[in-house]
């Protein structure tokens, strides 16, 4: 289908602006930092909370967003998008209530080391070690540590799959699910179609990718890792339950769902979910764009239907 004419809107807008490839590292981040849309939806939750942790690298901010309610509720750890190089807890702070008041789980965003400071595996080693950090200190965040998801969009989509490998071959901590938001699964030269169907035009571009890549690893050769590029993986058997969502005009379209084709092969049950006339990005705006709302709330429905006692919080 067309570009959704909301969608299109927000491209029209953001035509202005210097492509991300062309920007400097600094430069690149102050763009991404400086996005503000009005009329965005962000739900009331009980509180928001930052907070650190000791990682085996140094301190780690996260922030943990507890639902309205009473009890332990479920744990997701979640990982935001980045190109592993920009962005950061505030810019997905919108996406963390989001999925906080949909899904009624208790959300630690992880501000995650980015690259090229510090280069792969630098974030994935974070995330994993945030995971086991708030799965051992669920009690004190008012979570259940038997009922935990990894979540993430873009990059963060990548350290949630790779995380789910990771803890998959490293020891635990048991997941119920990972939510696989447009993810990245496989290094730039791939030769999906989509990569170049998406080229340009539609907010995120093949160069960008490339210079997300770039910053991200100190050697292509890292590339053929799986911790890089989890598609590469020799097998995905004995992961989670996975949520792939996708959209139509994205570079990253096929490899997303490439995984999701992976991961059911393997006999993983996996929801793949293409929204058509979307881009990437679009979780970042419920409220302006009907769709990504309506996307949202799926995804959250998803998460609930996992849970032991959905049926009691419906």
């Amino acid at each position: 289908m067309p570009v959704d004419p909301q969608i299109q809107t927000l491209l029209d807008l953001r035509a202005a602006l210097p492509p991300l490839h062309t920007l400097t590292v600094p430069e690149a981040r102050e763009q991404f930092a400086a996005r503000a849309i009005p009329g965005l939806r962000i739900p009331k939750v009980a509180r928001v909370t930052n907070r650190d942790m000791q990682a085996p690298a140094g301190s780690l901010a996260l922030r943990v967003y507890t639902p309205i309610g009473e009890g332990r509720f479920p744990l997701i750890v979640f990982f935001h998008g980045s190109g592993f190089v920009v962005c950061n807890l505030d810019t997905h702070d919108g996406m963390c209530r989001n999925l906080c008041a949909g899904t009624g789980c208790v959300v630690v965003s992880v501000d995650y080391r980015l690259a090229p400071e510090h280069k792969f595996p630098a974030a994935t080693d974070d995330c994993l070690a945030a995971t086991r950090w708030a799965v051992a200190n669920a009690a004190a965040l008012g979570a259940d540590p038997g009922q935990v998801f990894v979540a993430g969009d873009s990059a963060g989509g990548n350290l949630a799959a790779v995380t789910a490998l990771r803890i998959r071959d490293e020891g635990g901590p048991a997941l119920l699910g990972q939510l696989l938001i447009y993810p990245v699964t496989d290094y730039h030269d791939a030769g999906m179609p989509s990569m170049t169907e998406n080229a340009d035009g539609y907010g995120l571009t093949r160069k960008g990718m490339h210079w997300f890549w770039g910053h991200y690893l100190a050697d292509p050769v890292h590339a053929a890792h799986p911790h890089a590029s989890p598609l590469r993986a020799a097998t995905l058997a004995g992961l989670p339950p996975a949520l792939v969502v996708t959209a139509e005009y994205d570079p990253l379209r096929d490899e997303g769902e490439a995984y999701a084709d992976r991961l059911r092969q393997a006999g993983v049950a996996t929801r793949m979910k293409r929204w058509d006339g979307m881009n990437h990005g679009f979780f970042n705006v419920p409220g302006v764009v009907e769709r990504a709302s309506i996307a949202i709330d799926e995804a959250c429905d998803w998460v609930r239907s996992l849970l032991p006692n959905h049926e009691q919080r419906d």
